[in-house]
């Protein structure tokens, strides 16, 4: 009788759930498409196959695509390694070759020759060769009842060994990541190079057009990208930079379509998303809006207007700087919109009947109530048992990010740590490495802009986190400077050893017992390990013990929600940094009442925000000669530039840089952000207004082409 009558919230429910409309919702992994997704990308519009993405045996898709730096996506346009990504990935590379005779984020930078190509040591390009499921043999030794530290130290013993006996060439990786919360894995063989070269990037006010003020908003009319080049050994295989290497001949390149795109369009991006929580219980979602984002926007809220202040004053601190600030924004901006887009579909109200709906289906199945029964209930609780631990977390996390001074603390604190665990005979070496690693930091600090970020930071902090949680020792150095962050402040950097390159070197140019006991008399280290304590003793380790249980239930959630709600919709493994693919439809959407926002952006939008000066809205004088001309070579479409467009694939960070395909695989797009109102998509994604926002390729290569003159890039690349 349970399984015929329904109750109305469960039928509600379920309808949405088994509604055959395409909600394009999850990032798939591309050897499972022909299982799992290829007859809905092909009613969708698709026109190739599961193996033309992924395929082992012959080029595909996948090896176009590139993990960039570990942190975007790129993908191959030519038989000569050429590589696509944003500006905003290659940023770090461009800063780091610029200065103010040769500024090449304001005046962009194109090399001419492959002699004029810049290596970016550090940087990285992995290409995914393979993806085998190793589940079974990865949890062959657990058993019921293992705590999750014998768990996991069980699994990590497989795991060790399948890496150890993982066919690949001796030049190729391996990596296993888990899956579903640890209740799948999969190994990837890798390839990965490692000398790749600046080749050519637009100015940033093309770039970087609308920079903060536009980040993650729509209608936008940013030229998002940047180009790179992979080189390899004569023998075509990863190689340290020399300038004996050869540009990379890959496996697969991407054909270029100028044909563009319209209306309901099938559109395809394959990246590197980097993390996503589709699947946490009520209280998790609410918990993260409600608490944990509110924390961290107000600890960057503050730090940004004073680097912004500092910035719009001085050309110098504004190069120092505008990586940071760009990364600090970043974040800011999107835990806003995820706010705001939570409350804006009802998110909690959502997950709160999918619950019930949960709830009623595990009920009815005997079996189903005697495995599962409690869990989520439990879940829930153990969500709200953590939140004050997660709160006091995310305050300590942002101050010592956000305060560069804490940050040399805290890498100052681990190094004498390592040098502990070492032997003290290690010092000498240790202190060089330590050194070295910190001579970029510096380049890029400036003591005065530091300064004042904690002054609002600290006093938040003070503010935010209870003194229970804050520890003795720094409710005793707040007391002893009348609880005022700006007296302590001016304290810390008026005698502190760490604000300088020079007294950080003459800091730990002493003895390894100097050193560690004058850390206790520095304010600043005194200051940092006394933080790091409180935060150890009275977060750190409580909160570890929450969230192994945590783990634990949410795995067994997943794997139930997998068996009681299977039969209504496919689960997607969260997002960890791996290959995925997600797919959708060019669409505009309805932000607010009475709003609508078209699909296509174009250069007459550049024009009409266009702020002689200002650093977020000025247009290149080249620009605006080539706009009143209307001199747009074959990219343009009647007499008009597209310049951006969006449509429903379900993206994250990581998946900045990567490819935006057309049914037929070809390369339309380059996408770069989401819209504000849909960020809230890491963990409630609604097709209703979540979107990305891709680059036009077309405005990518009239930028390269009639701006940049740069037509032996556009010689190299397949155009249809």
């Amino acid at each position: 009788m349970l399984q015929r009558i329904v109750k109305p919230v469960l039928l509600l429910v379920l309808l949405v759930l088994t509604k055959h409309t395409y909600a394009t919702e999850g990032m798939w992994l591309p050897q499972l498409l022909s299982g799992l997704n290829e007859k809905e990308m092909k009613g969708m519009g698709m026109k190739i196959t599961a193996a033309d993405i992924y395929n082992i045996n012959k080029g595909s898709l996948k090896d176009a695509i590139v993990s960039f730096g570990g942190f975007c996506t790129a993908e191959v346009i030519s038989e000569q390694g050429l590589l696509l990504t944003n500006h905003h990935c290659g940023y770090d590379a461009i800063q780091k070759h610029s200065s103010l005779q040769n500024n090449f984020l304001e005046n962009g930078f194109w090399a001419k020759s492959a002699v004029e190509e810049l290596p970016n040591p550090g940087l990285f390009a992995t290409f995914i060769v393979r993806i085998d499921d190793v589940t079974k043999a990865a949890l062959q030794d657990v058993t019921p009842g293992m705590s999750e530290r014998e768990r996991q130290s069980a699994i990590d013993k497989r795991l060790n060994e399948i890496r150890q006996n993982a066919r690949r060439e001796s030049w190729q990786e391996t990596m296993i990541k888990p899956f579903y919360e640890g209740n799948q894995y999969f190994l990837f063989v890798t390839e990965t190079y490692r000398d790749v070269r600046l080749v050519g990037a637009p100015p940033s006010s093309i770039g970087k057009f609308g920079s903060d003020t536009d980040n993650w908003v729509w209608p936008r009319h940013t030229g998002d990208f940047s180009m790179f080049r992979i080189y390899a050994g004569k023998d075509g295989r990863p190689a340290p930079y020399s300038k004996d290497n050869v540009p990379l001949k890959p496996k697969y390149a991407l054909t270029i379509s100028l044909k563009g795109v319209k209306q309901n369009d099938f559109t395809m991006v394959m990246g590197f998303p980097g993390r996503t929580t589709e699947y946490l219980p009520s209280e998790g979602v609410k918990q993260t809006v409600d608490v944990l984002d509110a924390a961290k926007v107000e600890m960057r809220d503050a730090a940004l207007k004073i680097m912004d202040g500092y910035m719009r004053k001085d050309p110098q601190i504004k190069i120092q700087y505008a990586a940071k600030f760009a990364g600090t924004a970043n974040y800011w901006k999107k835990w806003m919109g995820e706010m705001q887009g939570v409350k804006q579909t009802n998110g909690v109200g959502k997950k709160l009947q999918y619950e019930a709906a949960y709830r009623q289906q595990m009920e009815a199945n005997p079996v189903w109530k005697q495995k599962y029964n409690g869990v989520l209930d439990s879940l829930n609780g153990y969500y709200q048992q953590v939140q004050p631990y997660a709160q006091a977390r995310d305050y300590y996390s942002e101050l010592v990010k956000n305060v560069e001074l804490f940050t040399v603390g805290d890498r100052l604190i681990t190094f004498l740590n390592d040098v502990h665990e070492r032997g003290e005979a290690q010092y000498e070496t240790m202190r060089q490495q330590f050194l070295a690693s910190m001579q970029g930091f510096y380049q890029n600090y400036n003591a005065k802009v530091d300064h004042d970020v904690a002054v609002s930071l600290i006093a938040l902090y003070a503010k935010g986190v209870p003194a229970q949680f804050a520890g003795a020792e720094f409710t005793q150095i707040w007391q002893e400077n009348n609880k005022d962050s700006r007296v302590l402040t001016d304290k810390l950097y008026a005698v502190s050893g760490l604000t300088s390159m020079d007294k950080l070197t003459a800091f730990v140019q002493q003895p390894y017992n100097t050193v560690v006991a004058q850390m206790w008399k520095d304010p600043a280290t005194r200051l940092v390990m006394a933080m790091r304590k409180g935060y150890v003793d009275n977060v750190s380790r409580p909160l570890a013990d929450l969230q192994s249980n945590i783990n634990n239930l949410q795995r067994t959630y997943m794997q139930a929600q997998m068996d009681v709600m299977g039969n209504k919709k496919s689960f997607y493994p969260d997002a960890n940094s791996t290959l995925r693919v997600t797919y959708g439809k060019v669409d505009g959407y309805n932000p607010r009442d009475a709003i609508h926002y078209d699909f296509y952006t174009y250069l007459d939008g550049v024009m009409e925000k266009y702020v002689p000066g200002d650093y977020e809205f000025d247009v290149p004088a080249r620009l605006i000669e080539l706009y009143k001309k209307k001199d747009y070579g074959r990219y343009g479409v009647n007499g008009k530039m597209p310049v951006c467009f969006i449509a429903s694939n379900h993206t994250t960070g990581g998946n900045s840089g990567s490819p935006a395909l057309d049914a037929y695989g070809h390369l339309i797009g380059l996408n770069f952000d989401r819209t504000w109102e849909g960020t809230m998509s890491d963990i409630n994604f609604d097709p209703s207004i979540c979107r990305n926002i891709m680059v036009d390729i077309r405005y990518v290569l009239f930028i390269v082409d009639k701006y940049a003159g740069c037509t032996r890039l556009i010689d190299e690349m397949k155009l249809l």
